[in-house]
């Protein structure tokens, strides 16, 4: 089986991957195999590329990248009921220990256990077929592509933290990063009820990207404008009832309470690489709610039901597509960050 291959840090190759045919020859009464369509590029899958590791999960050996998949279920095991061969699906990528503490609880994400494709040591899937376990992959409609349903899984981390947020019909927010995460996050509020959403960058074009998404979303330029003095001015000197932190910068980070109201909330979203420092005392004087993400649970039937139906749409995201045999140059480019790319998609052969 040809795949995407992380040798190592800086390296790539499409290559044949045997280990990967062996370890899945042979499918569970509840998992299916499905063959691959479309394979969106995380940003985690650029940093392995880019510094081979993040945070304790280290590249030591050859590992198959991507994480945001659709496909074609091709075989179905024995005690599968919900699918059948030829149904069109997209795959939770994280699969926990049914019988962990984390999972009894509900909050499957944060299972110590969870095995979650590419990251180390467990394969992703830009490779022809995968197998998947039923209870985690889910049945597409209709009118939802291959590109659009490969967006689910980065979907969900917006839907996740909108819903950590308890967002109220009429609340304004600000989401600081208009990269992926950031705009189906202001998404994600828009769809849970939010008035306004100002989003933050230091990218006018992904800034562009962002208010041609909604009337309801006010691009911020932070390079020239100050958001803070922008949020007090609309809001008679309140603030926002939500802030959305999804840059992963220490100097958002840092700020995230500035612009926000009294009993408002903060989602951290944005991986740190590093421990950082926030002002608690703005926080203490706000009597602020704050709330960290890991992932998501419980929202990709959700978030393919949003998209059939219209209340998100996340094709303007989708900027750039490649063929499986341009892999190597597609994570390149990704690597230099391309201002005015959102979403890099890859298509596998059909």
């Amino acid at each position: 089986m040809r795949a995407l291959v992380l040798e190592k840090k800086d390296e790539l190759n499409l290559r044949d991957f045997p280990a990967i045919d062996r370890e899945e020859a042979v499918l569970g009464p509840r998992d299916v195999r499905i063959k691959l369509h479309t394979v969106g590029i995380c940003g985690s899958d650029v940093h392995y590329f880019t510094h081979g590791r993040i945070g304790p999960f280290v590249i030591n050996e050859p590992m198959i990248l991507g994480h945001e998949a659709s496909g074609t279920v091709i075989e179905v095991g024995s005690d599968v009921t919900t699918l059948k061969e030829g149904d069109r699906v997209c795959a939770e990528p994280g699969i926990p220990d049914p019988n962990s503490r984390a999972t009894k609880m509900g909050m499957y994400n944060i299972d110590p256990a969870v095995r979650f494709w590419a990251t180390p040591p467990v394969h992703g899937v830009l490779r022809p077929t995968c197998v998947h376990p039923e209870a985690f992959t889910f049945k597409l409609p209709d009118n939802v592509s291959f590109a659009e349903a490969a967006m689910v899984e980065p979907l969900a981390v917006g839907v996740h933290a909108a819903t950590k947020a308890r967002v109220k019909p009429g609340d304004n927010a600000v989401v600081m990063g208009a990269g992926p995460i950031g705009l189906v996050t202001a998404l994600s509020a828009l769809a849970a009820g939010c008035a306004r959403v100002y989003v933050t960058d230091l990218s006018e074009a992904k800034l562009e990207i962002a208010a041609g998404l909604s009337p309801a979303i006010t691009p911020v330029d932070v390079r020239s404008q100050n958001i803070t003095d922008l949020v007090k001015r609309d809001t008679d000197g309140w603030g926002v009832d939500l802030v959305f932190e999804a840059t992963g910068s220490p100097q958002a980070a840092a700020a995230v309470f500035e612009p926000l109201a009294p009993g408002g909330c903060v989602v951290m979203i944005g991986g740190q690489p590093d421990p950082i420092s926030y002002d608690a005392g703005a926080a203490m004087v706000r009597e602020a709610r704050v709330e960290n993400i890991f992932r998501y649970a419980h929202v990709f039937p959700r978030c393919v039901g949003m998209i059939s139906s219209g209340a998100i749409d996340v094709k303007p995201l989708i900027t750039r597509t490649f063929n499986f045999e341009e892999s190597v140059r597609a994570f390149e480019i990704a690597a230099s960050a391309p201002p005015a790319d959102v979403k890099m998609q890859i298509e596998l052969p059909q």
